[in-house]
């Protein structure tokens, strides 16, 4: 399987975490779905790592990226983008969040001197229309305010610098396996320290049951995810790779119509939004 087609199934299996998470948030915390998804994820990644690779892969300069990607996603991306799901619902803060490639270019121009061409920047164009449907409010829907449109944003930003991290790390040691139970580990420990910290350890498994079979399944899923977009990096371009993994809104929005027709609202200006982020992230990656 090629890196694309890889890509595009994480994708699908990001839209479909993010339902899960957006079912499950009724009956506890999401800081619990995050929780749930690195415990698991841990476990699973290392006990694979005992049994089929050598302990040597990680004594290499590539950990120390995968640990600073781990410090940034997914402990703070996935709280952030959670609780943007909770505040804003999953068909809005999911194609939010997907503006991702639009913050690596600012990064690249920024800092590397890059220089776009046309296309690149029409469809960072597309993309912000999108974004600006995707938010627009829905007749029905429940009260939510701008600010809450900080947590899919801010979870952007923070991946397209981690997603960089990534890469510079598998081209030094590129094994994926490793490189995602590094940085699983790494946000596992952030996040718990931070869930003490500020006394929310204690709350965090407080809640119904009745979360369970959702967060679950979540955790499943997220831990399937992660590891396929670090297969799909190890083997593809950054470029490429990113913005198909990010195409999760049309899956988000699709999803939700089907699953979550009791919690959200999905019109015309919803879909659109979603169609007009994707196209321009097509065109930022096919230019």
């Amino acid at each position: 399987m090629g890196p694309e087609f890889l890509a595009l199934t994480s994708s699908v299996a990001w839209g479909s975490e993010a339902i899960l998470v957006r079912r499950g948030s009724r009956y506890a915390s999401v800081a619990l779905a995050a929780l749930m998804g690195f415990v698991l994820s841990t476990v699973a990644l290392w006990t694979a790592i005992w049994l089929y690779f050598p302990l040597r892969l990680l004594y290499t300069d590539a950990t120390w990226y995968f640990i600073i990607s781990g410090l940034i996603q997914p402990a703070i991306v996935r709280f952030m983008h959670y609780t943007g799901i909770v505040r804003l619902g999953a068909s809005r803060a999911g194609p939010v969040r997907s503006v991702t490639p639009l913050f690596a270019i600012a990064l690249a121009f920024t800092f590397l001197g890059e220089r776009p061409a046309t296309e690149v920047y029409l469809g960072s164009l597309l993309s912000v229309v999108g974004v600006w449907f995707t938010s627009s409010r829905r007749e029905g829907e429940s009260e939510w305010k701008a600010i809450h449109l900080a947590y899919p944003l801010g979870a952007a930003f923070l991946t397209a610098i981690s997603q960089n991290f990534r890469k510079t790390g598998l081209l030094i040691m590129p094994n994926p396996f490793v490189a995602t139970a590094v940085t699983i580990t790494t946000s596992l420990v952030v996040f718990s320290l931070s869930l003490v910290a500020a006394g929310q350890l204690r709350t965090t498994f407080q809640g119904n049951r009745k979360c369970l079979p959702f967060y679950g399944a979540a955790a499943v899923v997220s831990a399937t995810a992660q590891l396929l977009g670090y297969i799909a990096l190890s083997e593809g371009d950054v470029s490429v790779v990113v913005p198909l993994i990010n195409t999760n809104p049309l899956f988000i929005v699709l999803f939700s119509a089907l699953f979550l027709r009791d919690l959200e609202t999905i019109n015309t200006r919803v879909a659109a939004g979603a169609v007009l982020i994707v196209t321009g992230i097509a065109l930022i990656t096919y230019r």
